[in-house]
């Protein structure tokens, strides 16, 4: 694979490209504008792989935020911790995933299962073996997913849980309206408060 480049345009030409309302232009005609004055080689700055991955993490850390607002903002009696933390990939700092809470439910036939939620800016397949996320395709724009998580006494930190499956992963999705509703039934004790929530 080629290795990627990332540049930054010109503040002021942002600026005026707004100015221009290019999006206004194109509903209105239906026409892309291919001026060059779009794109100036001089105004042109490629960005450090450590430049895009800071980038791509605060917009990874914004959207851990607004999601740990709004599934503790359902019901009082369904409450997640804050635990938001991000990681980028080395060779593809445009990509990476978001950790936004963790608990402890019970899962089918499995009694107190220990899961981290995350939040990822791409959509993958998730592999049984060492690799976690296999086939990255970033055309959809996020993945939202929930794992089974052990202590690993080795490292002193959590690892992947596959004896629930062989992957450990309890939900996988794009539509964050499914997500929500997963998360609070993870988490839901009552059994008529997981009927609310099933009936949503």
């Amino acid at each position: 694979m080629s290795k990627l480049r990332y540049y930054a345009a010109s503040q002021s030409k942002a600026v005026e490209v707004q100015s221009k309302a290019v999006h206004s232009e194109f509903l209105r005609t239906g026409r892309i504008s291919r001026r060059r004055d779009d794109w100036d080689a001089d105004q042109r700055r490629y960005l450090t792989f450590e430049e895009v991955a800071e980038r791509t993490g605060k917009t990874l850390q914004s959207a851990g935020e607004t999601t740990h607002q709004r599934i503790n903002g359902f019901h009082r009696s369904i409450q997640f911790p804050k635990m938001i933390f991000h990681r980028t990939f080395a060779d593809s700092p445009h990509l990476g995933y978001c950790h936004v809470t963790a608990s402890r439910t019970t899962f089918a036939q499995y009694a107190d299962v220990n899961w981290g939620f995350y939040i990822a800016n791409f959509f993958c397949e998730v592999g049984a073996g060492e690799q976690f996320f296999e086939q990255i395709r970033p055309q959809y724009s996020r993945m939202y997913f929930a794992v089974a998580m052990q202590a690993d006494r080795q490292a002193k930190s959590m690892a992947i849980d596959r004896s629930i499956r062989s992957n450990g992963l309890l939900f996988r999705t794009h539509d964050p309206k499914e997500a929500y509703k997963n998360l609070l039934m993870l988490n839901a004790r009552h059994p008529k408060l997981r009927e609310v929530i099933a009936a949503l």
